[in-house]
């Protein structure tokens, strides 16, 4: 089985077979709380899975809020790590992409909420041999305000929650394939806010 772990817009989790037949899955809206609720969420899915083998863990690497990303590619690791089993990392916005492709043809472009006014962009057109969406423009940062401007009359897709089990798809096809479909390093749309504070200024006499 296949690992799924996902808090690029809410928290979802779920396993599936070798061939991408689902076998359980989880998951909350909430765009924050990540922490609070992975735990039980991992549960709930092994439960309900029932028994067998997980031989990967799929990683959704972004983009996404620097805090929540951290936590469910954290969780995955931990698990993996746990386990002694391999870690896929999938770019979020390909899981997305797969479902939407249930029902699109043509060119299209998946949208999130980025915050702050602003969303991320990948544009996607069709799958490629291997069964893996196909991206013709990389994910992009845009002002909310500008994004029909930037994409220029291609069809939007505005996803407000993923599902894990289309990224551990996208991830499953990876495998089989044989691919990397991205680095160790997730997706972070923007840095936090909060820096470490520099060297205290000296205080004369």
């Amino acid at each position: 089985m296949i690992l799924a772990v996902d808090t690029s817009l809410g928290t979802a989790v779920a396993l599936i077979d070798a061939d991408g037949t689902r076998r359980a899955e989880a998951s909350t809206i909430d765009p924050l709380g990540h922490a609070e609720v992975i735990g039980d969420l991992l549960v709930q899915v092994l439960r309900e899975a029932g028994p067998g083998e997980i031989t990967h863990v799929v990683a959704g690497m972004g983009p996404g809020p620097f805090t929540g990303l951290r936590i469910g590619i954290a969780a995955a690791r931990t698990f993996a790590l746990g386990r002694g089993i391999p870690v896929v990392p999938v770019p979020s916005h390909l899981g997305a992409a797969l479902t939407a492709l249930e029902t699109e043809t043509g060119p299209f472009a998946v949208v999130t909420d980025a915050r702050r006014r602003e969303v991320a962009i990948t544009v996607v057109d069709g799958i490629d041999d291997d069964g893996i969406p196909r991206v013709v423009a990389d994910t992009r940062l845009v002002r909310a305000v500008d994004a029909e401007a930037h994409l220029d009359g291609i069809r939007r897709i505005d996803v407000g929650a993923l599902s894990a089990v289309d990224l551990a798809r996208v991830g499953a096809r990876a495998l089989a394939a044989d691919r990397v479909l991205a680095g160790d390093e997730p997706l972070y749309m923007r840095h936090p806010d909060v820096t470490v504070p520099g060297a205290p200024k000296k205080v004369g006499s």
